[in-house]
């Protein structure tokens, strides 16, 4: 602009009769895995005579997808300081202040334009010399299936809850949903009423699928199975009788099966002990493995450290003798490797990480970094892989794949997903109304974990799953903060995510 008619800019300018106004640059677009857009803006009138030119954001199913893709806000102090972005903010922009939108800031961010204008002495508009037109900021395609994260959100939005779905093979987060919820149009729009969300008890921006931690309850034996058959502390022929109850010193640990309904399951081996969570048979194989080994396993998968999904966690905690020693000024017993053994005691986990681990046994031992673009996205740095293989050996990785298959088959835990299939339409038959039942084997394990919250009696709610077991496409992990059995609670809410991701496309 000063270099074409400068000099008669300059006249202008000299007189006081032009203006130069600022064009905000479109945000970019978030869309899902198959373009639906989640985010996008009006378009900026740029005939509106004013100092700044906005466009302004528009957010699809709001609720259902604020925590994947977090909100704006006018840009503070802070924010113009700290702004490391190529194209700078300016006082009076909306900035990204959680998720997507805050991760992906300067890719979003695009580059301003300018309209010079032309004013009279009073400063009334008189013409529009010319127009810089502004570049929108980068597309950004989300892992996210938008019709699978809509469900997910329905089944829980009247609970305290959280679901993740991955592909196993990629880590690519397809469901990433936390209730309650906010509404992220409210931010953009300026409402007064977001500041109800700040001191909501029910802690709607908190979310519980990466930044609150729970005990993982029965889910944890998967990792103490696999220190337990990768250090040889048990084989597939090790045996423990299940009698209902230990008793270590004036202390008795039950399993479950006895405390609830006075039954014993006899001798248990590796595989039942997944398929029926037995407390009993893991007791005793945590104990011989040993905390430390235990922990060894639980650093491995990923416990107590953050995913790298790149949105804002909670490291959660693996405990270890040191740590108790160190934190509680207490020594680490043989209670405290039983309790840490079923998945209780001073464990802390997140669902992400929860998920994370399941997908190790869904993928042939890998363990991958959350993914929450679209694989292949131009954003994802080329040549970089996602997973790592551990080191679990394959007869480990089969074993503990049968039993948690056969927790979701009739006599395990997992009673909602027992049978699980869909019913498909007969190619062969000309009738709409013909339908084939189309079964679907799942693998699961559940969990039922005591609150560390003050106050609380009602345990945790835990479901981990993957399918199909033979080709895994997904894994599903749900938690319900203080919602009763993991197989009654969060099941159902497995089941009925999984009837949607398999059927829509029969």
């Amino acid at each position: 602009m000063t270099v074409v008619k400068g000099e008669y800019y300059r006249q202008l300018s000299e007189n006081n009769r032009i203006k130069e106004l600022l064009i905000e640059a479109p945000r970019g677009q978030i869309i899902d895995r198959k373009g639906f857009v989640v985010a996008h803006n009006t378009k900026p009138d740029i005939a509106i005579d004013s100092d700044r030119i906005p466009s302004r954001r528009i957010y699809e199913t709001p609720m259902a997808i604020a925590p994947l893709v977090g909100y704006r806000q006018l840009a503070d102090e802070n924010d113009l300081k700290q702004d490391n972005c190529l194209q700078k903010l300016h006082l009076g922009d909306k900035v990204g202040k959680k998720g997507v939108e805050k991760l992906y800031e300067c890719q979003l961010r695009g580059v301003p334009g300018k309209k010079l204008v032309e004013m009279d002495a009073r400063g009334k508009y008189l013409n529009t010399l010319t127009v810089l037109p502004p570049t929108p900021g980068q597309t950004i395609q989300l892992a996210m299936d938008w019709e699978l994260q809509q469900k997910a959100y329905n089944l829980i939005k009247d609970k305290r809850a959280a679901v993740i779905g991955l592909n196993p093979q990629t880590g690519e987060v397809l469901i990433f949903a936390s209730s309650p919820s906010f509404n992220p149009q409210l931010f953009e729009d300026g409402d007064n009423s977001v500041a109800n969300y700040f001191t909501d008890e029910a802690k709607p921006l908190f979310n519980r699928a990466t930044e609150a931690t729970y005990p993982p309850g029965s889910i944890f034996k998967l990792v103490v199975a696999t220190a337990a058959l990768e250090s040889k502390a048990i084989d597939d022929t090790t045996i423990y009788e299940d009698t209902g109850v230990l008793h270590l010193g004036s202390l008795t640990f039950g399993n479950w099966y006895w405390l609830e309904y006075g039954r014993t399951e006899g001798p248990v081996n590796i595989v039942k002990a997944i398929q029926r969570s037995n407390d009993t048979f893991f007791y005793q194989a945590g104990a011989k493995t040993g905390v430390n080994n235990i922990k060894t396993w639980a650093d491995k998968f990923g416990l107590g450290q953050k995913t790298g999904i790149g949105l804002s966690e909670a490291d959660g905690l693996v405990p270890s003798p040191f740590w108790k020693e160190e934190t509680l000024k207490d020594h680490w017993y043989t209670g405290d490797t039983y309790n840490m053994s079923i998945g209780q005691g001073f464990l802390e986990v997140t669902p992400i990480q929860i998920a994370r681990l399941t997908a190790v046994f869904a993928n042939g031992g890998y363990l991958c970094t959350p993914q929450l673009l679209k694989a292949g996205t131009n954003i994802n740095s080329p040549g970089q892989s996602n997973c790592k293989k551990m080191p679990i050996s394959d007869k480990t990785l089969g074993l503990i794949r049968e039993g948690m298959k056969k927790a979701c088959t009739t006599g395990g835990t997992g009673w909602p997903l027992f049978n699980f299939g869909i019913n498909t339409l007969d190619p062969k038959s000309t009738s709409t109304m013909s339908a084939n039942f189309k079964p679907i084997q799942v693998a699961c394990k559940t969990g039922t974990a005591e609150s560390s919250m003050a106050g609380s009696s009602i345990p945790h709610a835990w479901i981990t799953v993957f399918a199909p077991y033979d080709n895994p496409q997904i894994v599903l992990t749900i938690l319900v903060e203080e919602a009763g059995q993991g197989s009654d609670i969060a099941g159902p809410i497995a089941r009925d995510i999984l009837k949607d991701y398999f059927g829509r496309n029969e």
